[in-house]
């Protein structure tokens, strides 16, 4: 369900269609906000953060109303990119439908997973929509799976700006896509192997924009209880500055295939958007 308290309980471990996984979130205010304008839902098959954009009117109605979409998929049998898509879909009607009078609806960005079953493979999917990100960590290594909407993304990919340099810069939290507010909602894909000793990561951008990468994976590393490990990510981000809300949802797949790192016909991320925006 979504929530924002501080500390809620692990979900049961879940088996669906054999991928067994565990999970936890936790979200926290941060030390400068005074609303948590994050939402997070664990409805297996898929698990989701959504980051109400700060700025705008209602953030914190406009993240709920993603998680809202994507509460849809609890218990679906098979979960397909043409679902996630749906979800999103869902999302912008139920953000559109936030605008009062003459002001413009509130904003969000989501990232969602969701596991299933794919030609035969273990498979999480990932959706996104701004610059929430998801991570897949397993032996060690961390990797991001997503792809930031941003202003700051755009200038790394064009080399005009360092990625060392992203957590300084001070339009780091313009974002280019969003679930309202502005125009451009089209969700990217992603496809990862869903293998025993994979930890999949969803987060809001309050904890990526106060601690580096080595430190994700250090904790993910040295924390092997996915509720204690989410809570040591959100601390050490608020202890870190706090300057944004702050939310985790840590999975761990432990039960299901053991196979290698390869997904049937696919490329390891599908990289193409499904469709545009329609007015």
């Amino acid at each position: 369900m979504p929530a924002d308290v501080a500390d809620p309980a692990d979900h049961a471990v879940t088996d669906h269609r054999g991928i067994v996984v565990t999970a936890a979130g936790v979200s926290d205010v941060g030390r400068v906000r005074q609303h948590n304008e994050d939402a997070w839902l664990i409805a297996p098959p898929v698990y989701v953060v959504a980051d109400g954009m700060g700025g705008h009117e209602a953030g914190d109605r406009a993240s709920r109303a993603v998680v809202r979409a994507f509460s849809s998929l609890e218990g679906t049998d098979v979960v397909t990119v043409a679902d996630m898509d749906r979800c999103v879909r869902l999302a912008q009607a139920l953000v559109d439908g936030l605008a009062v009078d003459d002001r413009p609806a509130p904003g969000s960005t989501v990232v969602a997973a969701a596991f299933t079953v794919m030609d035969g493979a273990d498979v999480c999917l990932v959706a996104h929509v701004g610059d929430s990100r998801a991570y897949i960590w397993r032996g060690g290594a961390l990797e991001q799976i997503t792809h930031d909407h941003s202003l700051v993304q755009e200038m790394i990919d064009a080399g005009d700006l360092e990625a060392s340099q992203a957590q300084q810069h001070p339009e780091r939290h313009v974002i280019t896509r969003a679930i309202g507010a502005l125009e451009d909602s089209v969700a990217e894909f992603g496809m990862v192997p869903a293998i025993i000793g994979s930890r999949i990561l969803l987060c809001s951008d309050g904890l990526t924009s106060e601690v580096d990468d080595d430190v994700i994976c250090g904790v993910l590393t040295s924390v092997p209880e996915p509720q204690v490990a989410a809570r040591e990510l959100v601390d050490t981000a608020v202890s870190h500055g706090g300057r944004d809300n702050v939310t985790v949802v840590v999975i761990d797949v432990v039960g299901g295939s053991a196979g290698d790192d390869t997904l049937p016909g696919r490329t390891r991320l599908v990289e193409d958007t499904v469709r545009t925006r329609t007015a």
